[in-house]
């Protein structure tokens, strides 16, 4: 029912970066301390860090020293084949050496943007951008709704006799609605106009504070029965709420800029399989 905008940022070859998530990159600062080792080769506490992030999921939710045994192993393991691998001589190959020259770039680059985006982002420019924000800011109106969502008119309409009997909208949701509001009582928040599919946004901001909807409200989902809750005039959000967004925006921009500037120096050449050079749009 809600309608989602995307909004990405594309740039080829660029290292897109979100200042959020600097932190997870930063070393250990005077923490480093040695977990484990194997066969006399040290495991560091920073090594664990870099597992359970590469883990993702739920052992990124989970305190270390719960999946600590997990992480050491799985470390130990790596190290235990590198070291074969080195004394069969795989660090030799050139394919190797191929591997880990563009594992080399891909860490320098990404180490050089976090720095120059640090610098480039500032307190006062995200002040700027936020008083832009503030500037341009359209207050709307909103709506805070209910739903119960049905499949079947019928179905709908025996809610709505429900509701004129006296039941409690939220109550009725929890054990009537089909959609994934149903067990928070069909609640779906402030929303303005824009947000929902038009037949829903039209009953919705059409009824009175308090009221329901008298009548089935049909859309692609099926039939809807809404409450509106409350009415309000939307405000700008407040800098500490928007601030992470900005900084990223920002560092994004930072790092667009930077690159754009890098390729127009520099002389880059494409070539077909018999090695002769294609002409690269601009």
């Amino acid at each position: 029912m809600l309608k989602t905008t995307f909004r990405s940022f594309v740039l080829a070859g660029a290292l897109i970066v979100a200042l959020p998530a600097f932190a997870a990159d930063k070393p250990v600062a005077g923490n480093d301390r040695v977990v484990a080792t194997v066969n006399g080769a040290d495991i560091y506490y920073s090594e664990l860090l870099e597992a359970q992030r590469a883990m993702g999921g739920q052992a990124q939710a989970m305190p270390l020293k719960v999946i600590q045994g997990l992480l050491v192993n799985s470390i130990a393991d790596r190290k235990l084949v590198a070291a074969t691998a080195r004394m069969e001589g795989i660090h030799k190959t050139d394919e190797f050496k191929k591997r880990m020259q563009s594992i080399e770039e891909h860490v320098l680059q990404r180490q050089y943007l976090m720095a120059y985006a640090d610098k480039a982002v500032t307190d006062e420019k995200i002040k700027a951008k936020y008083d832009e924000m503030v500037k341009s800011f359209n207050p709307e109106k909103q709506v805070h709704a209910r739903h119960i969502l049905v499949k079947t008119e019928d179905e709908a309409k025996a809610v709505i006799k429900e509701l004129e009997g006296g039941a409690d909208f939220a109550e009725l949701a929890k054990t009537k609605s089909t959609g994934p509001s149903g067990p928070n009582g069909g609640d779906l928040g402030f929303f303005g106009a824009g947000q929902m599919v038009p037949a829903f946004e039209l009953a919705a901001f059409d009824l009175k504070e308090g009221d329901f909807s008298k009548k089935p409200v049909k859309t692609q989902f099926g039939y809807h029965v809404i409450k509106a809750e409350a009415f309000r005039v939307s405000e700008a959000p407040k800098l500490e709420e928007v601030a992470d967004k900005i900084k990223g925006d920002l560092a994004n921009d930072a790092v667009t800029s930077y690159i754009e500037g890098l390729r127009k120096k520099a002389e880059i050449k494409m070539f077909d399989e018999a090695g002769k050079e294609i002409k690269m749009d601009e």
